[in-house]
């Protein structure tokens, strides 16, 4: 076991870092359990079962897969599941050092490490990828780089097939009887307490003609394409649904027209609509969140300009000390 790990505030900040915030709570304790494992080595290239993750960051298997995924999406590692195998493709970089003198020491320990790993399919990737910055002199691996194969998690496929589901489900969603909607179909924009005219039913999609196809719904993956976190559209879309109102384009573009006359962003707009159980978004219920001083009470919050005190976005697959 090592004695310590180097972890840098980039980690959090950095453009790799803000893809894990973006994809969820779980790709950032399964990222950073990467990092300081115990059972991780300086190459970052170990053997990790799902089960040492789940158990020993307390996210259970269903947590570990999903945090791992995500973590896999944003480029932060890759795993093999039949050798349970994983690799953070940077890690190295900044364990050990950009590059090592051919008198150092520590290129014996990196030729030692690499050459006591299980079978797996990123060795020779690895050697490709570090040979030259480690002075390595052995490659292992029958698999060229680009034949090394890239099995996905089997977990991916059935969460794909969940986001789907949902998707269909929020489509067929039967429209219920029209009210008087406010210009944006989301229901009257001027109650406070409930900005979003809870009990007030959506119109239907298509403008109350009847017969007409309905578009399709927008699901969370369409958020997060749009810069939203991935949480942040998951809980906005449970409001949605719950109100029986699928977010169709029309409705997301008002959305974002409405984002832009409170000047914020369209993922902005969506985090304080969703902690507020907002089923849409207004500039006014925006402006009364400040009026009322409720935005820095925790209701929502003001977003912030995203700076971070001046600090260099690094990513990490540029690899280097962090």
């Amino acid at each position: 076991m090592r004695d310590y790990s180097k972890v840098g505030p980039q980690f959090w900040i950095g453009p790799t870092g803000k893809k894990l915030r973006a994809a969820g709570m779980e790709a950032q304790i399964v990222a950073m359990y990467l990092l300081t494992s115990p059972h991780a080595n300086m190459l970052g290239l170990y053997y990790c079962p799902v089960m040492f993750i789940a158990h020993e960051t307390g996210l259970g298997i269903e947590g570990a897969n999903k945090g791992l995924q995500r973590a896999i999406e944003a480029d932060f590692c890759q795993y093999d599941e039949a050798s349970e195998v994983v690799w953070v493709m940077e890690m190295a970089s900044y364990q050990v050092g950009e590059a090592l003198k051919a008198s150092d020491l520590r290129v014996k320990g990196v030729q030692n490490e690499y050459a006591s790993l299980p079978e797996n399919p990123y060795l020779a990737r690895f050697y490709e990828k570090y040979s030259d910055a480690f002075c390595m002199s052995s490659c292992r691996g029958n698999s060229s780089p680009s034949e090394a194969p890239l099995k996905p998690l089997a977990s991916q496929e059935q969460e794909q097939e969940k986001e789907q589901k949902q998707e269909q489900k929020d489509k067929g969603a039967a429209a219920p009887a029209p009210s008087s909607p406010g210009p944006d179909g989301e229901g009257s924009p001027a109650e406070p307490g409930q900005p979003d005219g809870a009990g007030a039913a959506a119109p239907a999609a298509d403008g109350g003609k009847g017969g007409d196809k309905l578009p399709r719904a927008l699901g969370v993956r369409d958020l997060v394409a749009e810069g939203v976190e991935r949480q942040h559209a998951e809980d906005w879309l449970k409001v949605r649904t719950a109100k029986r109102a699928p977010l169709t384009p029309t409705a997301w573009d008002d959305v974002k027209a409405e984002a832009a006359k409170a000047g914020i962003t369209p993922a902005d707009a969506v985090k304080v609509s969703a902690t507020n159980s907002w089923q849409g978004f207004k500039a006014t219920w925006y402006a009364k969140l400040g009026q009322e001083g409720q935005a820095h009470a925790g209701r929502g919050g003001l977003p912030t300009n995203g700076t971070h005190g001046g600090y260099e976005n690094r990513n990490y697959g540029q690899g280097g000390a962090l």
